[in-house]
């Protein structure tokens, strides 16, 4: 790793590139006010970035549904993404995976504008990070799979918040994670929807194994994850039945494998539910295949990427997940 230190990564910031630690917005934007804000987080593998028109198509049809004015065309986005990473691109040698993040906000509130001396404008911050930040730690859960438990908090139903739009108002994630770390460092949170099925987890969605075929929940009340959907074309080309559909804890109790998914960490399985196995409470031939066929698509060991940044150094924990984004 060429540089851990966070001062010499550069970041974009409302029209200008700066180091990291200079990186400024105001206390009076409406991302902090309000958590309104919407984001997009990606990784690359062998340095070539992963599946970013799609980023940029839910992060566009984010700034649609919340109002946000766009802060310039999709085209101009990516090319200002790109600039912002080849600035940066003398930080990662050929073994580091780079952790792009784009935010944007409405800005600055309208009865502060006047002390500003600036219209309402949105605010744009691209920035970049090791992926071995977030992913460094995680390799036992590769190995071992993780225990999730269902969490008090219910998942926001569409009518009340809409779900499908990745923004930074995630107070109901972070209560869950919280009741999580009264279970145990290891613990990771499954949120139920108000009708008590299976909607996500904080940060990745979920899915089921029985009898060769998977499952995973509707995508009425989750964030749909880029990763959710990759994987379930991975399915379709290997021609294994993958159905959306209504599932409750109980199918997970009575399901042969269970896995999640998100965009730094791939495919992670689970293998306990509320403590109690899931199959035989090992990682299951589910995973592993659709693990497989994805590595030979991107050129990438996934699992033996994760391995070599736990045996080399990390700035990450055993239990991230608060950095699980879709």
């Amino acid at each position: 790793m060429k540089n851990g230190k966070l001062q010499n990564y550069i970041a974009y910031v409302d029209g200008k590139f700066v180091p990291q630690t200079e990186a400024k917005i105001s206390i009076y934007d409406s991302a902090l006010m309000f958590g309104d804000m919407v984001f997009e987080m990606m990784r690359t593998f062998n340095h070539e970035h992963f599946l970013l028109d799609e980023h940029l198509e839910r992060l566009y049809a984010g700034m649609k549904f919340l109002k946000i004015p766009e802060p310039m065309s999709r085209l101009e986005m990516k090319k200002l993404y790109n600039e912002t990473m080849e600035k940066n691109a003398d930080f990662f040698d050929e073994k580091e995976e780079m952790r792009p993040l784009i935010n944007v906000s409405r800005g600055i509130l309208p009865i502060y504008q006047d002390v500003y001396g600036q219209a309402l404008k949105p605010n744009l911050v691209i920035s970049v990070f090791p992926l071995r930040w977030t992913i460094g730690a995680t390799y036992p859960n590769y190995l071992n799979g993780i225990s999730m438990y269902v969490a008090s908090q219910r998942a926001i139903p569409a009518d009340l918040l809409e779900p499908k739009v990745k923004n930074r108002s995630r107070m109901h994630y972070q209560l869950a994670n919280l009741e999580m770390r009264e279970i145990g460092p290891h613990a990771w949170a499954l949120l139920l929807d108000t009708d008590g099925f299976i909607a996500e987890g904080t940060g990745s969605n979920i899915f089921l194994v029985k009898n060769g075929k998977i499952y995973t929940p509707e995508g009425r009340n989750v964030l749909r994850g880029i990763t959710r959907r990759y994987v379930m074309s991975l399915a379709e080309e290997l021609k294994i039945s993958c159905e959306e559909k209504n599932l409750n804890v109980y199918d997970l109790y009575q399901a042969d494998e269970a896995f999640v998914t998100s965009t730094p960490y791939c495919i992670v399985p689970v293998t306990k539910i509320n403590g109690v196995a899931i199959g035989n409470g090992k990682p299951g031939p589910m995973v592993t295949k659709l693990l497989d066929f994805w590595n030979k698509k991107v050129g990438v060991d996934i699992v033996g990427q994760v391995k070599y940044y736990s045996e080399t150094g990390t700035q990450s924990s055993s239990n991230p997940f608060v950095e699980l984004k879709r």
